[in-house]
């Protein structure tokens, strides 16, 4: 049913272009015996037939067979206003025509100056974070911001501040791939093997209901973990340089949320024990929690706050990591004094990524994107209703269009399935066949499509993925 429905909804009105036997062989060889493709065990990958992605368009995608696939989960967070948006290739080939790349150690280019002024606009705190240094991935602008506040007391201009080189995280937290985005994670499986080349943190306990309170009451469970926080603080006194959360919703921890009740008092604790606040948007900011930043939702100013994924609306690599004035003075000082932050990247403010964020944000403006998804948000939660009320459903955690669907054995008691059964993943492949694209985080199915969907879109989302999990669990 729902394939026949993805084959009517998807916007590839041309055919095709058809692929020789041979060609497709040859891609689909040279895709398992030349690629090492990321958190994907390459030993299952290469018995299976590869997907091949050759055409976006719309919340669409198609493969080189042709077929057509929505776009379930923004393809991997990032996408926006939907694969080539006419606006967006418009300016990035404009960009192409007047300058494709210079270097930002000294010099500035005009996108570049252009995207921080309006990033400093919209930012949480009307121009509290004034000050705006890019990079290229979510992982970068967290590194970044992590060296910042440990150089910003390192180098303070009152000594009683340099001792301050702590830093507090969440149990559960991911904050990207680089060694110090790694050191505040909070991930084991992940993170843990990496352990030697980390520095040292204190973790702290995120709310997890679900799985660390079962049963137990929300906002006592926020409390307990809110005690804990002050407790680390109270242990490392005037010692802690900063703090970061992912604000309302821990993504790879398979979309575990916390009120915005919690992230204000966190916050309020940070700056009251002398820490800077650093707030990782990289996977919520730009609409995708249904405001422009979830931190807004909590009326919360970070010191530090880092941006990528939706930055350029998906189409190319981007990040910053935005500053306040404070820190951003913590570094000025005569060249003698070596006060600079020492660090960048040879493609820092790439013109043409900084002209796709210009574009996407006009398109937010154009389009009215946040107010035009008011109502899928609540088509989306009358499906989830329906979705939550299946046997092997245990969870549904929300926020905005960040959603995760827990599957369990028993949702009386929360067991889980055993992991060698591949619950998750089993469901994935049932969405293909039914010309939806989404992505297990375990056996958490993650839906999280571009904030451009459609409500025809949306339904065949909801049932696929319904139709997948039923499927799945009629099998077991």
């Amino acid at each position: 049913m729902t394939r026949s429905l993805a084959d009517a909804l998807h916007p590839f009105t041309e055919p095709a272009t058809p692929l020789s036997a041979s060609e497709r062989k040859r891609l689909q060889d040279a895709d398992r015996n030349t690629l090492w493709k990321p958190f994907t065990q390459m030993a299952g990958y290469v018995e299976g037939v590869p997907l091949i992605l050759r055409e976006g368009r719309g919340n669409w995608l198609r493969d080189i067979d042709g077929r057509t696939f929505l776009d379930g989960v923004s393809s991997l967070w990032v996408n926006v206003h939907g694969h080539s948006h006419p606006l967006i290739v418009q300016r990035i080939r404009e960009q192409l025509d007047t300058l494709d790349h210079a270097t930002m150690l000294g010099p500035s280019t005009l996108p570049a100056v252009e995207l921080a002024e309006r990033l400093v606009a919209i930012a949480p705190g009307n121009g509290a974070l004034s000050r705006v240094f890019y990079s290229d991935s979510g992982s970068t602008a967290v590194e970044i911001a992590v060296k910042m506040a440990y150089q910003f007391f390192a180098q303070h201009r009152d000594p009683a501040f340099r001792k301050r080189d702590v830093f507090v995280s969440m149990k559960n937290a991911y904050h990207g791939d680089t060694l110090g985005s790694v050191s505040v994670g909070g991930m084991d499986l992940f993170h843990q093997i990496y352990s030697p080349l980390l520095f040292s943190t204190r973790q702290a306990p995120a709310p997890d209901p679900y799985h660390q309170a079962f049963g137990q009451n929300v906002e006592e469970h926020e409390a307990e973990c809110l005690a804990a926080l002050a407790t680390i603080f109270d242990e490392c006194r005037d010692r802690v340089a900063g703090l970061i959360m992912e604000p309302l919703v821990q993504g790879a921890a398979g979309m575990l949320r916390h009120s915005p009740q919690f992230l204000a008092s966190a916050a309020a604790l940070a700056k009251e024990r002398g820490a800077l606040l650093i707030i990782d948007e990289v996977a919520t900011g730009f609409g995708r929690s249904g405001t422009m930043f979830a931190c807004d939702q909590a009326g919360v100013v970070p010191d530090l706050l880092c941006l990528a994924k939706g930055i350029t609306g998906g189409v190319l690599p981007l990040a910053a990591t935005l500053a306040t004035e404070e820190v951003y003075s913590g570094f000025l000082g005569d060249h003698s004094e070596y006060r600079t932050f020492f660090h960048g990247h040879s493609y820092t403010g790439n013109p043409l990524a900084c002209a796709a964020a210009l574009a996407s944000l006009e398109v937010f403006e154009e389009e009215r994107t946040l107010e035009r998804l008011s109502p899928r948000l609540v088509q989306l939660e009358d499906w989830l209703k329906q979705i939550g009320e299946h046997a092997h459903v245990g969870d549904i955690r929300r926020l905005g269009v960040m959603t995760g669907i827990e599957l369990v054995r028993d949702r009386r008691t929360g067991e889980a399935f055993d992991s060698k059964l591949r619950v998750g993943n089993r469901v994935i492949e049932a969405a293909m066949e039914r010309g939806v694209l989404i992505r297990p985080l375990g056996d958490v199915v993650i839906l999280m499509p571009p904030l451009s969907i459609t409500r025809e879109e949306l339904d065949l989302l909801c049932a696929a993925t319904l139709e997948s999990i039923e499927s799945v669990a009629a099998s077991l």
